[in-house]
């Protein structure tokens, strides 16, 4: 038997409802608190205002007959007087004998003592005492009204009714509230997570290599935020899975290409129609420098991607190297009838570097430039200092590289196919590596048009601020 599921959305449901219960029940009963503390308040003033009155009548009654003798055990005069005690004792008695309408509400139970606390009339045995009103006369307390607790007593009809009202009133209101609870977090669960629910299956459909799914952007909050960064991140592993498809299908071609041209050329000489002559083995080995120099540029690229090319980094002059590097280059610049222009100045800031990464970083730059630079063209060179970086600048002249194509210089197996192909016997590498070998060293390396017609690469490197 399959247990049941308990989603995000029920959960979230539970959690936005209980929530909502429990501040539903703490406003009830903070309502019903106060309701319950007003009310004993109000009837405390109206008791009050009421043993006021009475004591004003009581005082005059006790002025006229000096003691309390005509009240002593006599219960159904003190009520009398108790039920209008805004007129005095023999008034009161005779407008209750004279009054043949409807009884008079029933009286607050006092109890009326003398001036030593003893109980003249109206309170019963066991009867608890809260709170006790003076009857002066002269200056001089002769009595007192003593009340019994509010919560003791019984109230009147009106009282009650009154506080059944409100019971039940708190009752509807917090009937209410449950439900507007329940409501409002369905629609809260079900609104906060529909982007969750699209955002989940868009990620379903990404794992099983669906790289064009994307997430719609329907706010500016944090799960929008999310969607986007989805979105990029479908996109980058569409991207990668392009070029991986496309490394592959290159890889697969560069290899292939020399690996015929030797499988013909042997083929050609078992079967007799080419002599095995220096030519031929010239040809031959031709092929396999090119196989191998492939390889070791896709063995050294590898390494470069997961950051394993070792580098030693020391402070060194980087004008003095860069001459160097360009110095081995002159003979065969001078046979393809191509010059080279270098302008390093002497006070150039040195960089911290690896002496053997840089050269074959040069090397790669300007064995770029002669390779497909047409003849009778030229090769410049500059460098400078600007402000806390050093910039190396490497223009050549025609054939130049359309602007939409220079960003994608430093992809794997990229080249131009007007006139930047294979013909030149390039893998495609040498960029992707010398773009690795610039972000090793904490640099930058840009293709730009050349002001000479050509390609136009610009280096840039911090300069070295520490003297070891």
């Amino acid at each position: 038997m399959s247990s049941m599921k308990f989603g995000i959305t029920s959960k979230l449901f539970v959690v936005i409802l209980a929530t909502c219960i429990l501040i539903a029940f703490a406003m009830a009963g903070a309502l019903r608190w106060s309701f319950e503390r007003g009310f004993v308040d109000y009837l405390r003033e109206r008791e009050a205002e009421r043993a006021t009155s009475l004591s004003l009548v009581l005082a005059d009654a006790y002025r006229e007959h000096g003691d309390w003798e005509f009240l002593r055990n006599n219960p159904p005069r003190w009520r009398r007087v108790l039920s209008a005690p805004g007129r005095n004792v023999e008034r009161a008695e005779s407008t209750q004998q004279d009054d043949y309408g409807p009884p008079p509400p029933p009286p607050p139970r006092f109890t009326l003592l003398d001036a030593d606390h003893k109980v003249v009339v109206g309170q019963q045995p066991g009867q608890p005492i809260a709170s006790q009103f003076p009857i002066v006369v002269d200056r001089q307390a002769v009595g007192w009204l003593a009340a019994p607790p509010i919560r003791a007593r019984n109230n009147s009809d009106a009282d009650d009714r009154f506080q059944e009202q409100q019971l039940l009133a708190t009752w509807i209101i917090g009937g209410i509230s449950l439900l507007v609870a329940a409501l409002v977090s369905i629609l809260l669960a079900r609104g906060f997570l529909a982007p969750v629910r699209r955002m989940a299956g868009a990620t379903h459909r990404l794992a099983a290599g669906d790289y064009g799914t994307r997430v719609d952007t329907r706010s500016s909050d944090e799960l929008g935020q999310l969607a986007q960064d989805f979105n990029h991140l479908a996109s980058a592993l569409e991207r990668n899975e392009e070029l991986r498809r496309n490394m592959v299908a290159d890889i697969s071609h560069e290899l292939r290409t020399p690996l015929a041209v030797l499988r013909g050329e042997l083929e050609a000489v078992e079967d007799g129609v080419r002599a095995m002559s220096p030519q031929t083995i010239a040809s031959l080995q031709a092929e396999v420098t090119l196989l191998s120099k492939l390889i070791d540029d896709l063995h050294e690229l590898s390494l470069a991607d997961v950051g394993a090319l070792t580098y030693r980094m020391t402070r060194l002059d980087v004008g003095a190297l860069l001459r160097q590097t360009a110095g081995m280059f002159q003979d065969r610049m001078a046979r393809k009838s191509l010059g080279m222009q270098i302008e390093l100045p002497a006070g150039l800031p040195p960089i911290q570097g690896d002496a053997q990464r840089l050269t074959q970083l040069f090397t790669n730059l300007i064995e770029n430039s002669v390779r497909y630079t047409d003849p009778n063209g030229m090769l410049q060179i500059t460098a400078h200092a600007a402000g806390s970086e050093v910039i190396i600048v490497l223009q050549d002249t025609a054939p130049g590289v359309p602007a939409d194509m220079l960003p994608r210089l430093f992809e794997r197996f990229f080249r131009v196919e007007s006139s930047r192909n294979r013909q030149h016997g390039g893998s495609g590498l040498g960029l992707a590596i010398c773009q690795r070998i610039v972000e090793a060293h904490d640099g930058r390396i840009e293709a730009l048009p050349s002001e000479l017609g050509g390609l136009q690469l610009r280096l840039t490197f911090p300069a070295s601020l520490s003297l070891d």
